[in-house]
């Protein structure tokens, strides 16, 4: 009983890797696909790209969904998979007709 409370204890302060990897990619540069490939990918879902830049690894796109949402999406270097995609909040983005802002 003391040795599995102290491997669980053990695993609590030492979780595993893998939670931290989740939004990171290791791919090797030669196993990239091009840039023009992650526009076509954008083009594709509706996106319009502000800017491709690199994080963690991975793709990250920053633009505007079809609806003019703000958006960023990390895409799998490799895959072109979308990994995530988050929702930026517009406050500087006037208010629709019928819409108030208070």
């Amino acid at each position: 009983m003391k040795k599995t409370f102290t491997i669980l204890g053990f695993l609590a302060v030492f979780p595993t890797g893998a939670a931290f990897a989740d939004d990171d990619c290791f791919v090797p540069m030669a196993d990239w696909q091009p840039r023009d490939a992650v526009e076509r990918l954008a083009q594709t879902n509706g996106w319009t790209v502000r800017r491709i830049k690199i994080d963690d690894g991975c793709y990250e796109i920053d633009g505007r969904d079809a609806d003019g949402r703000s958006i960023e999406v990390t895409v799998h270097p490799e895959t072109l998979g979308v990994i995530e995609l988050e929702y930026e909040d517009d406050d500087d983005l006037p208010a629709g007709p019928g819409v108030s802002d208070e």
